[in-house]
């Protein structure tokens, strides 16, 4: 198996998930996207399972017993090693201790807005705006019934975290929209993009 099987980002999750109880893989794939937007949209059948047949090869996993319910086939339930428990530590250790930049969609699209216009830069930044608050409010209240519902704060801190980003990054929109609305934010002129200036 490919050493990059091992650097696929679905492995810590494959890894945490573990952490909590042995699992077969379709059950790993319904988890993991139930969990998190992020790891529905990137998260394939085909990608976990090679991703477990790396870890499995890693001596991280190791295959605990087969099930079968009812006509379907049978299921491989795999349970974390103490080598896959280590190697948890150690990510998790190195990645919240190390701060990276991660390269987003949004950022990418940032650098060029000007391209849309002032005009087109203020609405396209308003709905952004309007959807995070929209998407915000829905986390806040899922994370709050979560959190009445018993589940401990430390099994949802995930969330704290996802939240503060996207308030952050509303605030940050909103002073921008401000900005280009009064002016503050200078917008160049076919001149000044010329050379590199502000209007």
């Amino acid at each position: 198996m490919p050493r990059r099987a091992l650097d696929n980002p679905i492995v810590l999750p494959v890894l945490g998930l573990l952490l909590e109880q042995p699992t077969h893989p379709h059950q790993m794939l319904a988890e993991l996207r139930r969990r998190s937007d992020a790891h529905a949209a990137a998260i394939t059948r085909g990608t976990l399972y090679n991703t477990v047949a790396a870890l499995t090869e890693a001596g991280w996993l190791a295959p605990l017993e087969r099930q079968r319910s009812g006509n379907r086939p049978e299921r491989t339930v795999y349970a974390l090693t103490d080598p896959g428990r280590e190697e948890l530590v150690r990510r998790l250790d190195s990645q919240i201790r190390t701060p990276k930049r991660e390269f987003s969609q949004f950022l990418g699209a940032v650098a060029y807005l000007g391209a849309l216009g002032r005009d087109g830069a203020v609405e396209a930044l308003t709905e952004r705006g309007r959807r995070l608050r929209e998407r915000t409010a829905e986390d806040e209240r899922q994370l709050e019934n979560a959190v009445a519902a018993g589940v401990p704060r430390m099994h949802v801190i995930e969330a704290e975290y996802a939240l503060s980003l996207a308030r952050a990054e509303t605030a940050w929109v909103d002073s921008v929209i401000e900005e280009l609305r009064s002016g503050a934010l200078a917008w160049p002129t076919r001149a000044a993009r010329a050379r590199g200036e502000d209007a």
